[in-house]
């Protein structure tokens, strides 16, 4: 990857006494297709350097989706927290069939590195997400302290937060959330799709690294997850979500609820109205982390 990818700037729009910046920069890790973010600068950035707060969106959306109907940005501001909204594919690609479906190709990278060859130039979200974009805010001096970063996320985006948190090595996130995730992909329509396309080895390669269930059920030391979804959700009840699994592979590995905490909310959807309800909630509980 270059050493210092240029950034241009698109927009900016004040907040909550903060910054909302939307940038476009040449993507290595996307096969030099243009890529876009928006990033958030809480006022506090005049006195230094502040922690990072990723959030991952979900199936058909942008870098927009999350920065637009979150209601994140008044906690965010009060917190001194940064958030980075990434989006969630390639765009452009122009590989075959990418756009034939909303629930895979374009605006559905699953927060994966592609082994199946017809993809793996370009849908590499994960290294896009946890070792690109940090590249970037690094090298153009943006007032972020890398060292403080957790990440949170909505449905394809709840997946992707709660397996960058697990699977990570280096324990690059202090903590994560989600709103209605994917907790179980290898077990449900949306992750049997996704990964039997993107992944040369299929369901078996996405269950070492790509599921939260199946990486809960195997991790050791303490880990810091909150996960909210609706019972009104009807993605939910079609079995595309599968919170209880995920929530008993944590349990029988010894995870008690102040390590986990699965929330289930009465009537809620699977709608920004349901992320912007208990959006301070997951502002606060990283706040805790971020802060410490």
């Amino acid at each position: 990857m270059s050493e210092h990818p240029v950034l241009e700037k698109l927009s900016s729009n004040k907040c909550f006494e903060g910054e909302l910046i939307k940038y476009k920069f040449k993507s290595s890790a996307l096969g030099d297709l243009d890529a876009q973010f928006n990033l958030y600068l809480p006022p506090s950035v005049s006195k230094g350097k502040v922690p990072l707060l990723t959030y991952l969106a979900g199936l058909t959306c942008t870098e927009d989706n999350g920065a637009q109907k979150g209601a994140f940005f008044q906690v965010a501001s009060a917190q001194g927290i940064a958030l980075l909204f990434p989006d969630t594919s390639p765009r452009g690609a122009g590989v075959p069939g990418e756009d034939a479906d909303w629930d895979f190709g374009t605006g559905a990278g699953f927060y994966l590195d592609a082994t199946n060859p017809a993809y793996s130039k370009n849908y590499n979200m994960l290294t896009h997400v946890t070792v690109e974009l940090p590249q970037v805010i690094e090298a153009n001096n943006l007032p972020i302290d890398l060292g403080r970063q957790s990440i949170f996320g909505h449905s394809m985006g709840g997946h992707g937060a709660l397996t960058l948190y697990l699977a990570s090595k280096t324990k690059q996130y202090r903590s994560a959330s989600a709103f209605a995730p994917i907790t179980n992909p290898t077990k449900c329509p949306w992750g049997e799709k996704a990964f039997n396309g993107y992944l040369q080895g299929g369901i078996e390669e996405a269950k070492a690294i790509y599921d939260a269930t199946e990486l809960i059920s195997k991790s050791e030391g303490s880990v810091h997850i909150l996960i909210d979804y609706g019972t009104g959700d009807n993605f939910y009840k079609q079995g595309q979500l599968l919170p209880e699994n995920f929530l008993k592979a944590a349990r029988d590995a010894g995870y008690d609820e102040f390590q986990v905490r699965v929330r289930s909310q009465d009537g809620y959807d699977h709608s920004y109205y349901f992320i912007s309800t208990f959006a301070a909630d997951h502002i606060h509980f990283h706040a805790n982390f971020l802060k410490a």
